[in-house]
């Protein structure tokens, strides 16, 4: 029985590196799978998924007008896939994970999405807080925070390494930009917002 999975965490935290071996996984079996990602984030080459790690694969991509279950539709036109993989999955609207669901439900296709669950200000992303509600499965992929502790939080930095409070949600960015940090050093970094 198919289910709609989202894998979620801060920055740095592998979860590119996760989807391209489960994918790996699948095709090592026989099984293909169908490997998407946001349009906007072309950090590693326009349709590439990449890990920090050196390891990538061509996807397809997807901006906010595209139709995931069009999308899914059309790619079982070429064969079968026996899993959908999602990376970027923040970038979702509410309206595409509504369409990731329905791929699960009426054509009994595993997706799953990975992608950040809050921004640099400690708010969801659309595509995350949609996830969250509608996600049969969720898994925190971990990373950490200087100083030891579980990281959950982000802060994005400036050319210089300050910490920016204020911008759009959207910023595309590696380790030059973000930080993961624990909730405690991230309300020491943005100056206790609470």
């Amino acid at each position: 029985m198919a289910k709609l999975y989202f894998h979620y965490s801060t920055m740095n935290a592998g979860k590119s590196t996760l989807l391209l071996q489960a994918a790996h996984n699948y095709r090592e079996r026989g099984m293909e799978t169908f490997l998407m990602t946001a349009q906007v984030d072309d950090r590693a080459g326009d349709g590439t998924i990449a890990s920090r790690i050196g390891i990538g694969q061509r996807a397809a991509t997807f901006t906010p007008e595209t139709d995931m279950m069009a999308a899914v539709t059309a790619r079982l036109e070429q064969g079968p896939v026996a899993c959908a993989f999602v990376d970027e999955a923040q970038f979702l609207t509410k309206a595409q994970v509504w369409q990731l669901a329905r791929v699960v439900d009426d054509i009994d296709v595993p997706v799953m999405c990975y992608g950040l669950r809050v921004d640099f200000r400690g708010e969801l992303f659309p595509g995350s807080a949609a996830l969250l509600a509608l996600a049969d499965e969720m898994r925190e992929v971990r990373t950490i925070c200087h100083c030891g502790k579980k990281a959950t939080m982000v802060v994005r930095q400036d050319g210089e390494g300050r910490v920016v409070t204020e911008g759009e949600q959207v910023q595309i960015g590696g380790n030059e930009t973000y930080v993961s940090l624990c909730r405690r050093h991230w309300r020491e970094a943005v100056g206790d917002r609470g």
